[in-house]
């Protein structure tokens, strides 16, 4: 799938990324509401080393605390640490789970070390980065101090001589104080977050049931599928339950569609121009004796004698549809009980229909039969277009021997609902019975939006004249004359 084909998969799939949305920014808000606030308190300490004022010293004492610093960011999350000061302060709380909110960190090529405390109280959180400090410098000062050399306690010499005291001091110089405001919950982060994860969620479902649905989408997908010309898109109307015809001076979509069907089925055949056109689908509910009532209506309509025949003795529809008797028709004309004029009506105009007649027990033996070929080679004498509404290829067997006696098929497929396997096993079975296929009608398409072509009613009339009024043409005339 393109990426043109992706967006408009999106454009027809919007309800899915719309819910996916409206769920993630309702997690990301609710995540923001539910979570506890998290204050964040900095302290910053100054590694100094204690040496002369040689210039040479010092130097020597800058490099010695920027190697020694981080090992000491190591040690602020210690227990000789944060069990001091768990008891000075009073916290309920462990040393390792204080360790875990403490952050310690040396930046590269300076001897500064910043502490991070997170506590859900500011003002907890300060104190606790204060008393962070102030215990992390006495433990390293500490540890860095001289061990008292052996028999020292015997001497009576202190810890604190001139010798035995630390190299290394620690100075506080930024104190911790009481944050403003949280670091944790984000809320605009959060909502960006769900919106941006909304999308990619619903983006990511489109692009899976896509490659999931094997049904075709347009008209350009079924041919280049089929290899098959489309003859016709018959746009959806939900009207059709309530009207299935169309009528004869309407200029609606789907008149229009069936107009131009005729057309396209007259043109793609000139030389040879089919008498007996096969209507079929592949499964039930695509549309099909719809779309073979219109088409003989639209062909009557232009003047050219049509029958339609009701192939379908499964489920006839078609003298239902005209509101036609149903009783007598095709069957018992293959039965011998009598002959085509006698069953056949009259829908107005230059159309006649044939009805399916009683619904026999046999229905693929009989219109597999040799009278049935003999019957539509009649109707074909006797009208200028034969119209079969047959029944669905794939349930049934029926359509596989009457198609092989038209000169032509027509294959509806319904959009979005036929899947490409059916309409791949049903042009199969047509090319193994020889029957030629006309091309293929796309059925219930969705209609495009806005109207292209304008108002049909209104195509091609002029405005009407302007009434002009003979005394200001006279004063136009006379201003022309004087600038001349």
């Amino acid at each position: 799938m393109d990426l043109h084909g992706f967006l408009k998969a999106l454009a027809r799939r919007w309800p899915t990324v719309v819910v996916c949305l409206v769920l993630a920014t309702g997690a990301a808000l609710a995540a923001t509401s539910l979570s506890t606030p998290v204050y964040e308190a900095r302290t910053q300490l100054f590694v100094a080393t204690r040496t002369g004022d040689d210039t040479a010293q010092m130097n020597q004492g800058q490099s010695f605390s920027q190697a020694r610093v981080q090992s000491y960011a190591a040690i602020v999350t210690t227990r000789q640490v944060t069990r001091p000061v768990v008891k000075e302060l009073r916290l309920r709380t462990t040393p390792e789970e204080l360790a875990s909110r403490i952050t310690a960190v040396a930046p590269l090529n300076t001897v500064l070390i910043d502490i991070t405390v997170r506590d859900t109280e500011p003002k907890r959180a300060a104190r606790i980065a204060n008393a962070v400090a102030q215990r992390f410098s006495a433990v390293v000062e500490r540890l860095e101090a001289p061990k008292r050399p052996p028999g020292s306690e015997r001497s009576g010499k202190s810890l604190r001589t001139a010798d035995g005291t630390s190299p290394v001091s620690l100075g506080v110089t930024q104190e911790a104080v009481a944050p403003i405001g949280p670091v944790s919950p984000r809320p605009l982060l959060n909502l960006a977050a769900g919106v941006l994860g909304g999308l990619l969620l619903g983006a990511g479902l489109v692009a899976l049931r896509e490659t999931l649905d094997t049904t075709l989408k347009t008209s350009e997908a079924l041919g280049e599928f089929t290899a098959l010309p489309g003859l016709g898109t018959i746009p959806y109307d939900r009207n059709v339950p309530r009207q299935p015809l169309v009528s004869a001076d309407g200029h609606c979509h789907r008149a229009e569609a069936f107009r131009k069907l005729r057309t396209n089925l007259q043109f793609s055949q000139v030389d040879e121009p089919p008498r007996i056109i096969a209507v079929t689908s592949s499964v039930p509910g695509e549309g099909k004796t719809n779309t073979a009532v219109n088409l003989a209506l639209s062909l009557a309509e232009a003047g050219l004698s049509t029958c339609l025949v009701d192939g379908d003795l499964r489920r006839p529809c078609v003298a239902s549809t005209f509101g036609l008797v149903q009783d007598a028709g095709l069957t018992t004309v293959l039965i011998g009980q009598a002959r085509i004029e006698d069953v056949m009506q009259q829908a107005g105009g230059r159309l006649s229909v044939l009805a399916s007649g009683a619904v026999p027990p046999n229905p693929t033996e009989l219109l597999a039969s040799a009278r049935m070929e003999e019957v539509l080679r009649e109707l074909a004498d006797t009208y200028e277009v034969v119209i079969v509404d047959t029944a669905p290829l794939l349930p049934v067997a029926d359509t596989l021997g009457l198609a092989s006696f038209a000169q032509g098929a027509l294959l509806v497929v319904r959009a979005a609902k036929t899947s490409r396997e059916q309409v791949r096993t049903a042009a199969e079975s047509l090319d193994r019975v020889s029957v030629r296929v006309l091309g293929t009608v796309f059925n219930m398409a969705p209609v495009p939006r806005g109207n292209r072509y304008g108002t049909y009613g209104s195509y091609g009339e002029l405005p009407a004249p302007r009434v002009s009024d003979p005394r200001k043409e006279a004063s136009a005339a006379t201003r022309l004359a004087g600038e001349k």
